[in-house]
């Protein structure tokens, strides 16, 4: 029954998720906010809400903060196995090659952000409390400052590029265009129906991955990682199969940047003691590979390769390999 459970939410999310890139993409367009902000923004938050709500859950109700830590992370080093894979689906050239290098803003605030979770994790005991703010890290304040300023910076940037392109952002030619409140209304929709049923995955897969016996951040990694991403997942693969490479790319690195942003909003909640000084160093082998596949997203954008090998451009088999390298040493280490 918990596999037919889950593979029930699994097919409610990739339907939803279709539904939600379509009317995302008339939104960039109708609005002209432009494609990049609107994955930035509006698709990586949604799909970063179940992080969010797992996230909660287990520090306030189940005092579990190496599950909840191990998960965000390791969500975010899916969410680049998730950009590699977009190789398969694009038909001649890399994603690398395809999308526009503006992302290389997001990838870099992203390396920034998880530099200073590692940071955090391995020598945040060093540290004060602050104890005026629920006994938070001083760097749960940086992780918030940061990822605002990244937002304005991408949101200018954006702007600025739509200036000079004016017309590329647009739906599928000959496709039939809803007005902007029809488009609003079903994306809210698909959006509440998309958190719904990704919000009960990750109870489903710590039952799974609870018969095996594995350690917390082991599982928070893998199964919890996995389940919570399935919305980017389903969102982007959408997104890639509608031509609308640059969103699928920004809703990834989006919530990455986003879930950097959850753990701020975890240490807040979780009351004992700041959140990354009460997890397991284990943590940083998750927050290293995140920051090194990133890194080889930022080099195949500058780059910008135009061959393929198996299907697939040389930075995505790379992270392909940090990403399976990173797993077997979480397996090892637990």
């Amino acid at each position: 029954m918990i596999w037919l459970e889950f593979s029930a939410c699994a097919i409610v999310i990739f339907l939803a998720g279709s539904q939600l890139s379509k009317h995302a993409d008339i939104i960039a367009e109708r609005t002209g906010l432009g494609r990049e902000w609107i994955g930035l923004v509006l698709l990586a938050t949604i799909t970063s809400l179940p992080d969010l709500f797992t996230g909660v859950s287990a520090v306030t109700l189940h005092d579990l903060p190496d599950m909840a830590v191990s998960g965000i992370i390791g969500s975010c080093m899916f969410n680049m196995l998730i950009i590699a894979m977009l190789d398969l689906v694009s038909k001649k050239e890399p994603v690398s090659h395809v999308v526009h290098q503006g992302h290389m803003i997001s990838a870099g605030f992203g390396i920034i952000l998880m530099g200073f979770a590692a940071m955090d994790i391995l020598f945040g005991r060093h540290l004060p409390v602050l104890t005026f703010l629920n006994r938070i890290d001083p760097l749960s304040i940086v992780f918030i400052v940061v990822y605002l300023l990244s937002m304005k910076l991408i949101y200018s940037y954006e702007r600025h590029r739509i200036k000079e392109f004016a017309g590329t952002v647009g739906t599928t030619p000959g496709e039939p265009k809803p007005p902007l409140r029809k488009s609003v209304i079903l994306f809210v929709v698909s959006s509440v129906i998309i958190v719904a049923a990704a919000c009960l995955l990750p109870g489903l897969g710590e039952q799974i991955a609870s018969m095996t016996g594995w350690g917390e951040s082991f599982i928070g990694s893998s199964f919890i990682a996995i389940s919570t991403s399935l919305p980017e997942l389903s969102v982007s693969y959408t997104c890639a199969r509608r031509g609308s490479f640059d969103m699928a790319v920004a809703n990834l690195l989006g919530s990455n940047l986003f879930n950097i942003a959850i753990l701020a909003i975890l240490d807040f909640c979780y009351v004992k003691q700041p959140l990354l000084r009460a997890v397991s160093p284990v943590n940083t082998i998750s927050a290293l590979a995140a920051m090194i596949t990133m890194s080889i997203t930022v080099v195949g954008l500058t780059y910008r390769s135009e061959k393929k090998y198996w299907h697939l451009g040389g930075d995505a088999i790379a992270i392909l390999l940090v990403y399976i390298l990173a797993n077997v040493l979480l397996f090892i280490a637990h």
